[in-house]
């Protein structure tokens, strides 16, 4: 048994003593505000993706200050489930707590029992292990069905990964994706002039990006950050261009192809 993480917390009673004021308020407003009254664990769920959105925004941005509100927005929301739930005396707070500490005790035994695991892989591959030890039918199970396409793609090969299921080298992934950009592209061979089968090329079109998420794996590139801090670009110099061309009075629209070219690549150098 390893020993336990014991560095005293100097600040630690101040933490206990801000998780019970928002417990308390919680209590306060469930029972005293109108909103607050009506909620259901339903009626927050789409305002819970939302908050995990922004925090994910914020963390691009490099926004420290937004972090923190978009994680204290997120611990409300975990306290107002285990609110709504207590009511119904399924579960409450402490049950939450006390679950996610026994599944970490758990699935950490490199640290809480005899395992050794001297690198980030081996505990990631571990941990797989133990879910489907501990009931999980498939390594797939966790991936959530209401993931964005992206995200799912690199979360399924993560878990895969876990398993041993994977390339050996990155040369071989990018030789898959340019296996799969040739199937791709054959499904646009202007010189057989046929017809596309958009179910075809909707087909091949998926496998490449697979391949390139997998790729970017490899590169240990997280994908869905990388388009993300594309969309960004993208909105950043279009948005550019609009405000560029009008102080012009020009109008979108109503320019040429080269003259919003000209306000993109001046954005560029913004």
């Amino acid at each position: 048994m390893k020993k336990p993480y014991s560095t005293p917390d100097l600040n630690r009673e101040a933490k206990l003593k801000a998780f019970d004021r928002l417990l308390t308020i919680m209590d306060e407003l469930r029972e005293n505000c109108p909103w607050d009254k009506k909620q259901t664990l339903e009626s927050l769920r789409h305002l819970t993706i939302e908050e995990t959105y922004e925090l994910s925004d914020a963390i691009l941005e490099g926004n420290l200050q937004e972090v923190k509100k978009e994680l204290g927005d997120l611990m409300l929301h975990n306290v107002f489930y285990s609110r709504i739930a207590s009511e119904a005396k399924q579960f409450d707070v402490a049950d939450v707590l006390n679950a996610i500490c026994d599944k970490l005790i758990e699935r950490h035994p490199h640290v809480y029992g005899d395992a050794v695991a001297d690198d980030e892989q081996t505990v990631k591959n571990n941990w797989e292990k133990i879910k489907l030890k501990t009931g999980n039918k498939s390594v797939l199970a966790g991936v959530p069905n209401s993931l964005p396409a992206l995200v799912k793609a690199i979360r399924i090969q993560d878990k895969a990964r876990g398993v041993g299921f994977d390339w050996e080298k990155k040369e071989q992934v990018w030789k898959k994706v340019e296996e799969e950009m040739q199937e791709f592209k054959n499904e646009f061979n202007v010189e057989t002039n046929q017809a596309i089968d958009k179910q075809k090329a909707l087909a091949e079109f998926g496998d490449l990006l697979f391949s390139l998420v997998n790729y970017s794996r490899f590169l240990e590139i997280d994908a869905e950050e990388a388009l993300e801090r594309t969309n960004k670009k993208f909105i950043k110099r279009f948005q550019y261009l609009e405000t560029e061309s009008a102080k012009d009075g020009k109008k979108m629209g109503e320019m040429t192809l080269a003259e919003m070219d000209e306000y993109w690549n001046r954005a560029k150098l913004v």
